[in-house]
């Protein structure tokens, strides 16, 4: 009985606050610009242009649920669209009320699936048209382009604009993209050694080709190796492998410099701190060379003489000289110095960063770089080896 019960409960992992605010404030913003647009004064009523409740239900999927596969553009407009012609044939078809609502969600359901597109609120869409005898006798097929296909389109859109703006991908990554680098390698915590047409035929089996795409499977199965990985590394902590005598500079230092201490100490990061070491940012080397890319398209010469106009001062015009604090990333991710092992793997092993501040509140007290990273990792195998 109390398994029964613990069944009934959330399905769902807890969602931080933050994240139900970013979707719910989506579809505020998405759907009143829709609604704007279709109620316009303006419009042609005519035309059919007026917001519909499944609209609703996409916006759930959409802005909630993003990476779910049967949130895509494809499966949204398609699926959307082919249930609404569904739907208004069988109105047009069907005289009974009950016998036309329950054959026009019935067969949307199955023209989504044999489409490829399925999205759950196609069939509230051909439940509306099945509803709707009226407004389909006035619009006939029409029906499906507007509202629902236009409205669709529109929130598409807004979903795949919003995501941008709050850091997140819409639509899901496909497993073919290109890399980070741009090159046609997958990223390196994602190479399982299984092909696209082997986690196609996982997904098969376990029956889960509707709540999860191939690429978000090989991440998941990637994530779930390194903190597996993670397991045998012990108490090891941030403490243990950081670099305590470090190269920091301070935020108004002039980029020459920066590039100075880059030749100089052969090293790919450096901290910024200001008074009593407090941590401000890092400068990767990618920093200089992306505004050095920057400054290439407002110059000729190419990049070497973008880089040597950087460091000599910036942009022809600007007041003074760039700094440090002008190029560095206060927002790169840093740990404690108790934070384990398993939590550092995950933060570079995704290539965005090379080296992890460790920070005693708000004072740098060290770096570990992937170099340490890896020697420590290598030194604790050996060792277990040697204890064997």
């Amino acid at each position: 009985m109390q398994q029964f019960l613990r069944s009934l409960g959330p399905a769902v992992a807890r969602v931080p606050a933050t994240e139900a605010l970013r979707a719910g404030a989506g579809a505020v913003v998405a759907l009143a610009l829709i609604g704007l647009l279709l109620l316009s004064p303006a419009v042609d009523l005519q035309l059919g242009l007026y917001l519909v409740a499944p609209f609703g239900a996409s916006s759930v999927l959409l802005f909630a649920v993003p990476n779910s596969p049967l949130a895509q553009p494809w499966s949204a407009i398609v699926g959307n669209t082919v249930a609404a012609l569904v739907g208004v044939a069988v109105c047009l078809s069907v005289a009974d009320p009950a016998l036309r609502v329950a054959l026009a969600v019935g067969l949307a359901i199955a023209a989504t699936m044999l489409c490829r597109a399925v999205h759950p609120p196609a069939g509230a869409v051909a439940m509306t048209a099945a509803m709707s005898p009226e407004a389909v006798e006035r619009l006939g097929y029409g029906f499906a382009l507007a509202p629902v296909a236009v409205g669709t389109v529109a929130l598409v859109i807004l979903a795949a604009a919003y995501a941008r703006l709050t850091g997140r991908r819409y639509p899901f990554r496909q497993f073919d993209d290109p890399s980070p680098q741009g090159t046609r390698d997958r990223p390196a915590q994602e190479r399982l050694g299984l092909s696209q047409d082997e986690l196609s035929a996982l997904l098969d089996r376990y029956r889960q080709s509707f709540n999860l795409g191939v690429e978000d499977l090989a991440r998941l199965i990637s994530a779930a190796e390194l903190q597996a990985a993670t397991h045998g590394s012990g108490a090891i902590a941030a403490r243990d492998l950081m670099s305590c005598d470090l190269i920091t500079v301070s935020p108004g230092a002039r980029l020459s410099e920066v590039a100075d201490l880059f030749a100089q100490h052969r090293i790919t990061s450096i901290p910024v701190v200001g008074e009593g070491e407090r941590y401000l940012g890092v400068i990767f080397q990618l920093h200089l060379i992306t505004r050095a890319r920057g400054e290439a398209l407002a110059l000729e010469g190419g990049y070497i003489a973008a880089l040597r106009h950087l460091l000599a001062g910036g942009r022809t015009g600007r007041t003074g000289r760039l700094r440090a604090a002008d190029i560095m990333d206060a927002s790169s991710p840093y740990v404690s110095p108790d934070a384990p092992v398993a939590q550092l793997l995950p933060m570079m092993a995704d290539g965005e960063v090379d080296a992890v501040p460790v920070l005693d509140e708000e004072r740098l007290v060290g770096i570990v770089t992937g170099t340490d990273l890896i020697a420590a990792l290598a030194h604790k195998s050996l060792s277990e080896q040697s204890a064997v």
